[in-house]
């Protein structure tokens, strides 16, 4: 299989993830809930994949809250700075995650940058919205079905100029592309595990630059008198058993990261895209494609999306067709009628398969 579908999930995972993990299972319990020697075995794993991700991502190992997935970040973080009727800015690219949860609590929503690869124009609305007096900003670093690059550091010294807190959603950077949370100095900022930090499924990090709300409660481990969630981090939003396998399974993917180098994952990535929109342009499909552009690409095909990725996966190429769980970002394209088919390249997806992802377009 020719796997071109990383912006879903990494695949395969390297083989020190699946190793980890294994360990873990024959080895570890539960962290802080014993003095012998699995479940301390446990608390090192766990403590040890904090302080990888705390040097990755440029914040103290408290910060580092482990949650279940990208979206279980994004709702603690928008739980704790949306109510309803909160004035919220967020991009013109959010994915379901971001919007979905904004709706639910009844924000006051404004979209601003709707221009693909535009970050001039990207940066006169969110500061437009600021302006005009948003409480709140949420904005994607990465848009999950076009690969534009948003100016994050730009907007965040925006939200910083006007006292707005701001959410990152890191889906598609982490990873891939440099992020600090003490530059940035964002509020939260929302990643997946297993995406380009090439951990499992069922994992992911949430990185804290302030205390957040209690989403759920419940065991920590900690002051197990008192009737609250601890008020301090990581406690305080990591309730119940950590999924122990799964982030030793982290742990190992953020360290393969470090010794590959997130920049030289970007470089490579993008190298791919810039071989791949060549072609896919000679086969006459409209595809889309701009200076800020992460390893990601999207096209329309002559045919229906589904259709031409269903024939696609006959022939064993991997891809994803249709919204992509945001319609916000293809409305902003003019897709949301169409959907694109996506590809979506990995760390290490061979260059010389370009050649042969052509010949197998070209016979659908």
């Amino acid at each position: 299989m020719i796997y071109l579908d990383n912006g879903a999930t990494s695949f395969p995972k390297p083989y020190e993830v699946c190793r980890a993990m294994c360990r873990a299972l024959s080895t570890c319990t539960s962290p802080g809930r014993g003095g012998y020697p699995a479940a301390m075995e446990a608390g090192r794993v766990v403590f040890s994949t904090r302080e990888r991700a705390a040097e990755l991502f440029d914040c103290d190992a408290e910060q580092v809250v482990f949650t279940s997935s990208c979206t279980h970040g994004l709702n603690i973080a928008i739980r704790t700075l949306v109510r309803p009727g909160t004035r919220v800015v967020i991009s013109g690219f959010e994915h379901n995650a971001v919007t979905r949860v904004l709706h639910l609590l009844g924000a006051e929503v404004t979209v601003a940058g709707r221009k693909l690869f535009d970050p001039a124009d990207t940066l006169q609305e969110f500061e437009k919205a600021l302006k005009a007096g948003a409480k709140v900003a949420i904005f994607t670093h990465v848009s999950n079905v076009f690969g534009y690059i948003l100016p994050v550091e730009q907007i965040a010294a925006l939200c910083r100029k006007y006292k707005v807190p701001f959410v990152i959603d890191a889906a598609q950077s982490a990873g891939m592309i440099p992020v600090s949370l003490k530059k940035l100095g964002a509020d939260f900022i929302a990643m997946p595990g297993h995406k380009g930090l090439l951990g499992p499924q069922g994992t992911g990090i949430l990185l804290c630059g302030r205390i957040p709300s209690a989403l759920m409660a419940g065991g920590t481990g900690s002051e197990s008198r008192n009737p609250e969630m601890p008020a301090f981090l990581p406690d305080r939003a990591e309730p119940g058993t950590l999924n122990v396998p799964g982030i030793a399974g982290l742990g190992a993917g953020i360290q393969y990261v470090q010794r590959q180098g997130v920049d030289a994952i970007l470089a490579r990535e993008q190298e791919m895209v810039r071989r791949c929109v060549p072609m896919l342009e000679r086969l006459g499909y409209r595809v889309f494609a701009g200076e800020n552009q992460s390893g990601t690409v999207s096209f329309v095909p002559k045919i229906d999306c589904e259709e031409f990725a269903e024939k696609l996966a006959g022939r064993g190429i991997a891809v994803r067709a249709g919204l992509h769980c945001a319609p916000l970002a293809h409305q902003s394209a003019g897709t949301l009628e169409s959907g694109t088919v996506r590809i979506s390249f990995g760390h290490d997806t061979p260059i010389w398969k370009i050649k042969e992802i052509e010949r197998e377009f070209e016979r659908i």
